[in-house]
């Protein structure tokens, strides 16, 4: 009993291998407890301004240009300077953006502009600090244990996505948004001393200075690699379709149910928890690239069946299973990464995967807004959960590779145990492709 239960259990390895993997681990999950206020608070204080979803919605469209340059420069600037460096000062930037809300909403009548302004700001930062963030697992984890680390990672997360929302739901209620705010300005400042304590994180010896080249450099790297291809696609159309976490506030007021408003927030991390601690297959699992689709549809269907009943206790356990969905995908990726992307171009492919994994909540957004406006909340969520589920369809038609993909057979995947020494891995066999830069190489597409 006791053999079954610990082969389910999440693996603990990276947490007693590695001082900065739980540095990381702890600093994320203060960074995560403070940003949700500011996650909640925001767009309800656009919608007590403006009454309008569209309104809301917006804040995508204005985060999504920081975010694709930001986070194309910040692969860059991951693979060419100290990473811990990185981090502490994106750190402390987002917590004097949080500062800025917290003194708007002190003023007699809090203006909306500064509101998009801070929103523009964060995707900005957040495009800087996440390929450093990204890349540095696989520098500070044993590389048989990257699978692990992922959802050690992914529990943390959901941890925060769990206690975040209700709290924070709760403190704007019956607070307001300065306390709110406030928390969040405390929560950075803690993370930025505890992010000064890791171990420098010094470039590659072969990195160069940030340029466009540099960046070229990684897209074509990524679009040789289907594999790769099919990680950032779907997640790309998973989260333009069925991201309607912005118009929740609207589909609270249609079920009549305003105080199931955190709750909603709060029900996916609840779903990816329970997959988070029941984790422990991971680590014995190689086909990563079926959990990417298998995932990213049972999102979609989950979206789906949220939009479309009227029961707010069905709504709730839906979005529960999407991020039971979402959580499957999101370690499959994450994995799939870490284990075949030379170091050299870790930051590059990171600020790729930004792309991916943050600019299509960015323009889901937009569009559940705009829809929104247009049909309701509820038609928008269960169109777009149902757009999700054939767009997954067609790309795992056109990218078979994912769905291949075997880390003891993939060449890349066994190259990069190969350079780790890990027993039983051999190096892949030479095809003339062997991590050259991407301009060298023949296409696999």
């Amino acid at each position: 009993m006791t053999s079954r239960l610990a082969s389910v259990l999440p693996d603990l390895a990276p947490w007693r291998s590695s001082r900065d993997f739980r540095l990381l681990w702890v600093q994320g999950l203060v960074t995560y407890l403070g940003s949700v206020m500011a996650l909640i608070a925001l767009p309800l204080q656009i919608k007590d301004l403006t009454g309008s979803p569209l309104a809301v919605g917006a804040m995508g469209a204005v985060e999504l240009v920081p975010l694709v340059v930001f986070g194309l420069y910040g692969g860059a600037l991951a693979d060419a300077v100290d990473r811990r460096r990185v981090i502490v000062l994106t750190e402390a930037g987002l917590g004097l953006l949080a500062l800025i809300l917290l003194l708007n909403t002190l003023l007699p009548n809090p203006m909306l502009w500064p509101l998009y302004v801070v929103a523009a700001g964060v995707a900005a930062l957040a495009g800087l600090q996440r390929p450093a963030m990204d890349s540095l697992l696989a520098r500070i984890v044993p590389h048989d244990q990257l699978a692990a680390a992922a959802a050690l990672n992914a529990l943390r997360w959901q941890a925060g996505a769990i206690a975040g929302p209700a709290l924070a739901g709760l403190v704007v209620a019956y607070a307001g948004n300065g306390p709110a705010y406030a928390t969040t300005v405390v929560c950075f400042a803690v993370s930025v001393l505890m992010c000064r304590r890791l171990t420098p994180v010094p470039p590659h010896e072969k990195a160069a200075r940030p340029s466009l080249r540099g960046i070229v450099e990684g897209a074509r790297y990524a679009w040789s690699r289907p594999v790769l291809l099919g990680t950032y696609a779907i997640d790309l159309a998973a989260m333009f379709f069925a991201f309607p976490n912005t118009i929740f506030p609207f589909l609270a007021d249609e079920l009549d149910a305003d105080w199931s408003l955190g709750l909603m927030y709060a029900a996916g991390s609840v779903g990816s928890l329970l997959v988070s601690l029941t984790s422990g297959w991971v680590s014995r699992t190689r086909r990563h690239g079926l959990l990417v689709v298998f995932g990213a549809a049972g999102w979609g269907l989950a979206m789906a069946a949220a939009g479309w009943t009227a029961n707010v206790w069905l709504v709730l356990v839906c979005l529960g299973l999407a991020g039971a969905g979402d959580m499957l995908s999101g370690l499959g990726r994450s994995t799939i990464w870490n284990q075949t992307i030379p170091d050299r171009l870790r930051g590059r492919l990171a600020g790729i995967e930004v792309l991916s994994y943050s600019v299509g909540p960015q323009l889901g957004q937009v569009r559940a807004g705009a829809m929104a406006g247009w049909t309701g909340a509820r038609p928008a969520i269960w169109t777009g959960g149902l757009a999700c589920v054939a767009a997954v369809g067609l790309l795992t038609a056109a990218l078979p590779r994912l769905v291949a993909y075997d880390a003891e057979t993939d060449e890349d995947a066994r190259r990069r145990a190969a350079e780790h020494g890990l027993p039983g891995q051999g190096a892949a066999p030479a095809t003339g492709t062997e991590d050259a830069a991407p301009g060298e190489e023949p296409s696999r597409t």
